[in-house]
């Protein structure tokens, strides 16, 4: 009877240790994985990124002035609409037909521009690819460096991830990524325009000599200031 507990008990014992074991692997698992983990803002490092900042510019003029170009096609399209139908009722049939044609070639063409304007695979996409994906793609080298020189497994983008509910700063690797770039951190692009709208406004008193409320004769403009 001693015997049969005494295998029953070295049964369990030799159980129990098989899963300590299993916990304590598991435990060391998951103590390894949490730290092959990091992120990056890409917002935050873009806003460091002056030639992005450009890009963008550059991108916005183009398309300003791409869709002008579209909105002058179809004010176009209108106008001969309204006048053929203000002159219908003196057309022949055969003029009809030739003037119908005409307006709906012209309202194709006005389609096929905006088309290619800002179509799939557009001049838009077309200027973006040309402009920013190399400072994406300078990014992204960056990334993969310090991520290999960190040992991380994986690397999320708090500014695209909306799943991501907590991070804990520590695993940002934003800044080392930023200096891998030869970027100083902190030295953003933010803000710049309100500092420009902040410059154009006046800043003297009605009766008041120009410049005498900034210590600046005649300027009337205080030195830009950069984010910290």
């Amino acid at each position: 009877m001693n015997f049969y507990y005494f295998r029953i008990s070295m049964k369990m014992k030799q159980q129990l240790l098989l899963i300590s074991i299993i916990f304590g692997m598991m435990s060391f698992s998951v103590a390894g994985l949490s730290q092959k983990f990091g992120y990056v803002d890409s917002k935050y490092i873009l806003n460091h990124v002056q030639a992005y900042a450009d890009a963008q510019a550059e991108i916005d003029k183009a398309s300003a002035d791409w869709q002008k170009e579209i909105e002058s096609k179809y004010e176009s399209v209108e106008k001969m609409e309204k006048a053929y139908q203000a002159e219908k009722i003196l057309l022949t049939e055969e003029m009809k037909r030739n003037r119908e044609a005409e307006i709906e070639q012209k309202r194709k063409e006005a389609r096929e521009l905006q088309k290619k304007r800002f179509g799939v695979e557009g001049d838009l996409f077309k200027k973006r690819e040309e402009l920013v994906k190399p400072i994406q793609d300078e990014i992204y080298a960056a990334i993969q460096e310090v991520a290999s020189q960190g040992q991380l497994m994986v690397v999320f983008d708090k500014a695209t991830n909306s799943n991501i509910l907590y991070s804990n700063p520590k695993h940002d690797i934003s800044d080392k990524v930023l200096k891998k770039m030869g970027l100083k951190p902190g030295d953003t692009n933010e803000g710049g325009e309100e500092e420009e709208e902040e410059e154009k406004k006046p800043t003297d008193k009605p009766g008041s000599k120009p410049g005498s409320n900034t210590g600046k004769g005649g300027s009337g403009k205080s030195a830009p200031k950069r984010n910290p």
